[in-house]
This record gives C-alpha cells, structure tokens and sequence, in this order.
C-alpha cells in the first residue's frame, strides 16, 4: 500500500475499548476508560505518536551523521484545553541522547530537522497545537570495565 493512502479499523471491543487494526496487519489496543483502563487513550497514543516518529528521525539523523548513539528517549509533556474538544494546546519534546563522543551541533540538528522538517505527526500536530522541543545528551564515559 502506498504511503500517500492509509486505510485502518477500529473496532469496539467492550466499555470504552477499541482494537485498531491498520492495513499493514498491526494492531492496537484504545482504552478510554479514564477510572480503570487496560491500555493507552486515544490522546496519549497521539501523544506518543508525536514522539515515536520525531524519535525515528533523531536516530537516523545521528546515524546518517555517523554519530555514535547508544539510546534515544523522548519524555513528552502535554497541556490539554479544559473544556471540550479537549485538544491538546501544547506539546513539548525533550530529547535524551546518549552515546559516544556525541556531538552538541549534531543532535541539536537533529532534533531541529525532525521538528521543522521531516516528523509528520509533530508537524501536523504544530498547525493548532504550540509544540516545542529541546534536548539533553548524556555522553557514555569512553573507558571500559574489566572484569
């Protein structure tokens, strides 16, 4: 299937708990029950959506950049509107590198190609919601234990 057309299916399950199933055969579990859920909401899943696909484009940045990346995470913080539609009015990315030797050009690159450039989620996100990133980078000590 070409990426220009997406299909999926969600699917009520029981209570407020949805099975989506996209056309390339994953599935995923929505639970919309905010006083006993068994799985992410709708929201946070695009809350994480937001940070798998800025994270895919910070590793492989470094990557390209032969950069010596040992881990990638991104904590992500959201503020919601009060009334309904409760969308999301700000989204904020931090990024924590880590590696060997990183360079600070590098992942600020990175992260700023991901956010103005390549993450389709954030950038698509960025049209009604205030979205902000910023980054930290924990350098791996070069030396090596012996046991």
């Amino acid at each position: 299937m070409s990426e220009l057309h997406m299909q999926a299916k969600v699917s009520w399950v029981d209570n407020l708990r949805f099975i989506g199933r996209s056309a390339t055969g994953h599935s995923v579990v929505f639970d919309a029950d905010s006083n006993d859920s068994s799985a992410p909401s709708p929201m946070e899943m695009v809350l994480m959506s937001a940070g798998a696909c800025s994270s895919v484009d910070v590793v492989s940045i470094l990557q390209k950049a032969r950069q010596q990346v040992l881990g990638c995470e991104v904590e992500l913080t959201a503020e919601r509107a009060d009334s309904i539609p409760r969308v999301f009015t700000k989204i904020h990315l931090h990024f924590v590198v880590s590696g060997h030797d990183l360079n600070d050009k590098q992942v600020a690159r990175a992260v700023n190609l991901s956010a103005d450039k390549y993450c389709s989620v954030s950038i698509m996100l960025a049209g009604s919601v205030a979205v902000s990133h910023s980054y930290s980078i924990n350098n791996a000590n070069q030396t090596t234990a012996s046991a």
